[in-house]
């Protein structure tokens, strides 16, 4: 089988990294997060006379072809109390953002593989619904010996919030697990 090859430039110079860049308005810190590299690579990247090669060219090459793409995958702020992730292994696949006093879940999906989807195919989620998705990767509340595991994590009562925050919804037989992570106030 003969090896497959693709219409990607080897190599991006300085001055046409920083032009893309600034294109796809990125600060250079946003490209080194992108990218996976120091900041200050970055910046020796776009000096003038520089060639870059490796994953760099072909990532901007991808970036600059499908516009859009950059905000498809862009992460919003947090304005409800509650943030979800989802992911699997280590790709993000959901966020649900949760008040649950006002009853309101936004739901932002990073994956097109509905199995792979916090609440499939569903986009509008309620507080029900989160909780029923919360109790799905956790222990059953109605499990033999509940109150011994419970005990053995340190939680006080069969709540799903408690259980996914000490056991990050991991399940033996799957990959998927969960973040939690509560905004803030701000004082003022």
């Amino acid at each position: 089988v003969p090896m497959r090859l693709y219409a990607f430039e080897k190599q991006i110079g300085g001055e046409d990294l920083k032009l893309y860049r600034q294109y796809l308005h990125l600060t250079q810190k946003e490209l080194s997060v992108l990218a996976g590299v120091d900041p200050k690579t970055v910046e020796r990247w776009e000096k003038p006379g520089t060639k870059i090669s490796g994953p760099i060219a072909p990532l901007i090459r991808i970036l600059m072809e499908k516009e859009g793409l950059m905000a498809q995958f862009e992460i919003p702020e947090q304005k409800l109390p509650l943030r979800m992730k989802y992911y699997y292994r280590t790709q993000l696949c959901t966020i649900a953002d949760v008040d649950e006093m006002r009853g309101r879940v936004e739901v932002v999906n990073y994956t097109d593989r509905i199995q792979f989807r916090a609440f499939g195919v569903r986009t509008e989620v309620s507080v029900d619904d989160f909780h029923l998705f919360l109790e799905s990767r956790c222990m059953p509340s109605g499990r033999d010996k509940l109150e011994l595991e419970l005990n053995e994590r340190g939680i006080p009562f069969y709540d799903p919030l408690l259980i996914i925050e000490k056991t990050q919804g991991r399940m033996a037989e799957d990959d998927f697990w969960i973040e939690l992570e509560w905004k803030r106030k701000e004082n003022g």
